[in-house]
């Protein structure tokens, strides 16, 4: 395990220990086509929550990496929800970012920051959060730094692995 993965697995397992266990906030967003979507809706599968923006370098590095964990564990019950953070400027810009990058998991608007205020208040970018099927959040993730989805691939994996136990 090269240094960068050893730095990413320990960041991980902080963040894990940090906000173990801790309920998911249902929030009501709304898709490219404007309709709703709730996070309670996933409720029984594993929920990766990745807020980005069009703006945001590492956001657009990281995304890819979203795509390939969602195309290949989606099947086994990972849900990937994009929660774009762009706000009236550049809001125009979402929807031909994400058609142009064939990005097919749900992207989900937070124009009036509905959901950044539950999950990451200080408004860091990219920032993700990892709800577990119990609908607990198991990890939060700040930045994005090649190798980290690495980590994050093995947390999913994990999940998935573990049935859910709440009714």
């Amino acid at each position: 395990m090269g240094f960068r993965s050893a730095v990413a697995a320990l960041a991980v397992l902080v963040s894990s220990v940090a906000s173990a266990a801790s309920p998911a906030t249902d929030v009501t967003l709304r898709d490219l086509d404007g309709a709703e979507v709730r996070l309670e809706d996933y409720r029984g599968k594993v929920v990766f929550i990745d807020f980005w923006a069009t703006w945001c370098g590492p956001c657009k590095d990281a995304m890819p990496h979203w795509q390939s964990l969602y195309e290949e564990l989606g099947p086994q019950g990972l849900v990937v929800l994009a929660v774009t953070t762009d706000d009236a400027r550049t809001k125009p810009q979402v929807k031909p970012y994400v058609k142009r990058m064939g990005f097919t998991y749900p992207v989900l608007y937070d124009t009036d920051s509905t959901a950044l205020v539950v999950y990451n208040p200080s408004k860091t970018l990219p920032y993700s959060v990892l709800v577990d099927r119990d609908f607990r959040i198991h990890s939060v993730h700040q930045g994005y730094t090649p190798g980290d989805e690495d980590a994050i691939g093995a947390e999913v994996r994990a999940l998935l692995a573990q049935p859910a136990h709440s009714p």
